[in-house]
């Protein structure tokens, strides 16, 4: 039996104390500052207030204050922020963590430099660590998966990425069951670049959802469009995964099934549907108050750098007609008209 010490009591955090607890591990679950509610909640009644199931049972349960106490004598620590929680957990969550304890972070994003680059969140945490002198062992998940149906137990294969394969092995073996499948990877960029991507182009996606609606009304389901965008999506993300050093199918396939999942069952899904009816950027965020809407800061990030290379002459422009378009969207304001023929290719 291993210790497992999740950070974040979001619902991806918690959804992972399942597969944890119920493969015989002890499990603690942290709140971080803005958590305090759900922790009261999940102590009291044993489920987290957005879960329509119960927590497995003897699951422990911590406020922040109390974080040094679940840390110790942990196997592993889960980092369950999100996006926004990025600094935060760099800052005060990293440095309280033993060099021996591997870390495994499900938080998923990208930072764009002023020369054009694309960092994931374990570069920007690692440089952290360098300065500190710690020796952490960092690592990260990708790949589909929703909080709820992990929950529900639905068949869900992820990717755990990491620059040892023995630690990933390790974290494998603590955290796989029979509905949570584990493939591993040494390639942090490319899995954790892959599942960044998709955000701003299941936005894109759900654009078509929206625009349909508008035209046809909420009765009738059209796919063509749907399909076109998808099909546009992957062929982007795939050079950009290339700009990234990690074109690879297996890293273009993770990121593909979580584009997927996340235009069907995510928040991204309902402020792109909101756009393609007709509402600007400010109204959709507005329509979903309290809705936390990383995809939005992830389009705009790789955009931004996108921008940069082509000054540079290292990328085209015309290479990245949806996500320019859905950038248009978020930072101009601009009302939704997708390029079609931009799409169109002569082979």
């Amino acid at each position: 039996m291993a210790v497992v010490t999740i950070i974040g009591a979001g619902m991806m955090g918690s959804a992972l104390a399942f597969p944890a607890r119920e493969n015989g591990n002890e499990v603690r679950l942290v709140g971080t500052p803005l958590d305090r509610e759900i922790i009261d909640v999940s102590r009291a009644t044993g489920r987290h207030p957005k879960f329509k199931k119960d927590f497995p049972a003897g699951l422990k349960y911590y406020q922040v204050e109390e974080m040094a106490d679940a840390i110790a004598g942990s196997d592993m620590i889960i980092g369950g922020v999100s996006s926004f929680g990025v600094d935060w957990f760099g800052d005060v969550v990293l440095p309280a963590i033993p060099d021996e304890i591997p870390v495994l972070s499900v938080t998923k994003g990208l930072w764009d430099t002023e020369d054009g680059k694309l960092l994931t969140y374990l570069d920007l945490w690692q440089e952290k660590l360098d300065a500190l002198g710690k020796k952490l062992v960092l690592n990260a998940i990708g790949g589909p998966c929703t909080s709820y149906e992990l929950v529900a137990h639905d068949q869900t294969e992820v990717a755990f990425c990491g620059k040892n394969m023995e630690v990933l092995r390790k974290l494998k073996s603590i955290m796989a069951t029979d509905y949570y499948h584990v493939s591993l990877s040494t390639d942090v960029t490319g899995i954790e670049s892959a599942v960044a991507l998709k955000n701003g182009y299941a936005l894109g996606v759900a654009l078509t959802i929206g625009l349909n609606q508008k035209a046809f009304g909420n009765d009738e389901l059209h796919f063509n469009s749907q399909a076109a965008i998808f099909g546009q999506a992957v062929k982007e993300m795939s050079r950009l995964l290339e700009y990234q050093g990690s074109g690879t199918l297996d890293n273009l396939c993770v990121g593909a099934g979580d584009l997927y999942v996340t235009v069907y069952g995510g928040r991204t899904r309902l402020v792109g549907i909101l756009l393609g009816r007709g509402m600007n950027i400010d109204e959709a965020k507005a329509e979903l108050n309290g809705v936390t809407l990383e995809s939005l800061v992830v389009a705009v990030r790789v955009a931004r750098a996108i921008k940069i290379c082509v000054k540079k002459g290292i990328l085209d422009l015309k290479d990245f007609p949806l996500l320019m378009h859905v950038d248009e969207i978020l930072t101009d304001k601009k009302a939704v008209n997708i390029p079609w023929e931009a799409f169109t290719f002569e082979a």
